[in-house]
């Protein structure tokens, strides 16, 4: 069985999506411990599904470096095979992503490489483009720049807004990152030898 640990920024959607996947017998990952660099609304879905949590607020810490360094302390303790970047909106440290690597992931709003940052949905809205996407990749010390593992096409729509596109691409990521963890747990996907 793959554990999993998941650190979040937000409402943890994608957080839900796999706890809920992991109910299924045949979904061969557990998450074992959510992780937040604040208080994060998404910190009630371990809640209720009986995992344990963690705070690493971001704002008790000098620096980027120290934050980092007391997330990777966490983190160790849970030794999962796996840690899953679901909504997390801090860039981790080069040291905890290189201790981390390959076994460090992360879902994109954006058909990667196009649109890499914190403004995906915006930028493709900006750029005037008629399609987006969703991707999962894994996490090097670029920005959205590591091995990609799975992506799909969203259509822009007529009339879109940074919400409307952001609501239709969450359910592509969701799905995307439950297969992509399932695929790493039954062995046909090796972070090792990922593009």
């Amino acid at each position: 069985m793959l554990t999993v640990a998941v650190l979040i920024s937000g409402t943890g959607s994608n957080l839900r999506a796999l706890l809920e996947a992991a109910r299924h017998p045949d979904f061969r990952a557990r998450v074992v411990v959510v992780g937040a660099d604040r208080e994060a609304d998404g910190l009630a879905h371990a809640e209720e599904f009986g995992i344990p949590r963690f705070t690493v607020p971001w704002h008790q810490h000098e620096s980027r470096e120290a934050w980092g360094e007391e997330l990777g302390r966490q983190l160790a303790v849970w030794n999962a095979d796996l840690v899953v970047l679901s909504g997390l909106m801090r860039l981790l440290p080069a040291g905890l992503v290189a201790a981390l690597s390959p076994r460090l992931i992360n879902t994109h709003p954006a058909y990667l490489p196009e649109f890499p940052g914190a403004h995906g949905v915006r930028d493709a809205l900006a750029a005037g483009v008629t399609e987006t996407g969703a991707s999962v990749i894994v996490v090097d010390d670029g920005v959205d720049t590591g091995p990609i593992l799975a992506q799909e096409r969203v259509p822009i729509l007529d009339g879109d807004t940074e919400h409307t596109l952001h609501e239709r691409i969450k359910p592509v990521e969701r799905r995307l990152l439950i297969d992509v963890v399932q695929r790493i747990a039954t062995g046909e996907l090796s972070l090792t030898s990922a593009p």
